[in-house]
């Protein structure tokens, strides 16, 4: 499976960025999707997730209400909507994708077993 993320850059705080990411590889869209992401210095955390079917979504606390989440299976993208960006944003964000068909719970970090290079996101102040 290959992830191909795309749509980072710089913004200015309060501002908004749309990240997709890709995936091929496989026939089948049934897999949860989520994207990560990893400050310098910090651990990395699982951002956003959605389930095969689009049904289920998970948030972290710090993004809930800025940030949406969305798949189109037609075209086996994911994309991440970013709303009133913060300094605190900024990150490398990783789009990464399960193995097993049809799980449904996009919240567990451990599910996720395919990574796609990040693509930065740089809030400024």
């Amino acid at each position: 499976v290959q992830l191909q993320a795309y749509g980072g850059g710089l913004v200015q705080a309060g501002g908004s960025l749309r990240l997709s990411c890709a995936a091929s590889g496989r026939t089948s869209s049934a897999y949860i999707m989520g994207w990560f992401r990893q400050a310098p210095g910090k651990e990395r955390e699982l951002v956003a997730g959605i389930s095969w079917s689009g049904g289920s979504t998970y948030y972290a606390d710090s993004v809930k209400g800025r940030f949406t989440i969305s798949r189109d299976n037609a075209e086996n993208t994911v994309h991440l909507q970013m709303n009133s960006l913060r300094p605190e944003d900024t990150a490398l964000y990783f789009c990464a994708t399960d193995r097993t068909e049809y799980s449904d719970n996009p919240a567990l970090d451990w599910l996720y077993d395919y990574w796609g290079p990040g693509t930065l996101v740089t809030v400024s102040s």
